[in-house]
């Protein structure tokens, strides 16, 4: 008889995971806005108070990345330190 484990990670609402996702996505929606043919391969790593972009892009377009990162973060809600 064979045994097998299965796990999976579901993360909620406000963790950094979904919050990063979001982050990457706008710089993407942007820059594929701008040149549909943008070749985008970004990771946002996130923590209080801190996000770092990294990755490579390829495109013919301009994004303003720590902007449209400021704004991402705002419209989630974070608009305050206290709030983590």
């Amino acid at each position: 008889m064979s045994r097998r484990l299965f796990t999976s990670e579901s993360v909620t609402e406000g963790h950094p995971d979904k919050i990063a996702d979001q982050i990457s996505d706008t710089i993407l929606d942007a820059l594929l806005a701008e040149d549909p043919t943008s070749r985008v391969a970004v990771e946002t790593l996130i923590t209080t108070g801190l996000v770092h972009i990294a990755g490579e892009v390829t495109t013919k377009a301009y994004a303003p990345i720590a902007q449209l990162v400021r704004d991402k973060i705002l419209e989630i809600g974070y608009d305050s330190s206290k709030k983590g």
